[in-house]
Parts: C-alpha cells; sequence; structure tokens
C-alpha cells in the first residue's frame, strides 16, 4: 500500500467514527428531552392539586361498600375465634384428663387467643367501629 492509501483510509476511518459519535449525541439529547416531556407531563397531569366539586348526596355511596366490607370481616374473625375457642377447650380437657402440662399450656393459649378473636367484635362495636 502507498502512503496516500494508508492516510487516506485512516481519514476515512476518523470520519465514520465522528459520525458515529455525532449520531450517538444526538440520540442522547433526544432521550433527555423526551425524559423531560414525560416528567413535566406526569407534573402537570398527576402533581399538582385539582379542585374537585362533589355531589350534596352525602358519602353514603362510597362509605356504605366500606362499611358492609369491615363488617363481615370482623364477623368471620368472630366466627373463627368461636371454632379456635371450641377446638382448645377440647383439647385442654383431652391434656387435663391425661395430666399433659405441656398440651394443658398450649391450649390455655388457644384458649385466650379464641376468647380474644371472639370478643373482638363486641369490643370494636362498642367503641364504634
Amino acid at each position: 500500500m502507498r502512503r496516500t492509501e494508508i492516510i487516506s483510509e485512516t481519514m476515512a476511518t476518523g470520519t465514520q467514527t465522528a459520525e458515529a459519535k455525532a449520531g450517538k449525541s444526538r440520540l442522547s439529547r433526544a432521550k433527555k428531552a423526551v425524559t423531560a416531556f414525560c416528567g413535566a407531563a406526569y407534573l402537570a397531569v398527576n402533581g399538582l392539586p385539582m379542585t374537585v366539586f362533589a355531589s350534596g348526596a352525602g358519602t353514603g355511596a362510597i362509605t356504605q361498600p366500606l362499611d358492609n366490607l369491615k363488617t363481615l370481616v370482623i364477623a368471620v374473625i368472630g366466627a373463627v375465634g368461636v371454632i379456635i375457642l371450641a377446638k382448645n377447650v377440647m383439647e385442654f380437657a383431652q391434656a387435663y384428663q391425661q395430666q399433659d402440662s405441656s398440651t394443658m399450656n398450649s391450649a390455655l393459649k388457644g384458649i385466650v387467643a379464641g376468647i380474644m378473636m371472639a370478643g373482638i367484635s363486641t369490643v370494636l362495636s362498642f367503641l364504634g367501629f
């Protein structure tokens, strides 16, 4: 190869590298612009406070399903508590017959837990929930 050919190839390679870098920098600027636009759009839609006018019908339509769900959950907890209480009373009776102190201890803990779960609905209704 001649010296002029080597120089022209080197210059051509340098030009291609410069064009690739320019393309990457354009892409980087475009990514930054899109990111800034998305951030501004998010702020405009979600970040700024908006005035909302509620109807005068009251909040019963919104809170009624939540009250029903609360009542259902409390009733389920109370029912499970009664079942746990009955199971542990039977377990305690068997442990008392066999004079098994560790099972009696475990059954007493279960009885206390069952009483707490069964009584939670009464306590919550007394407190106004």
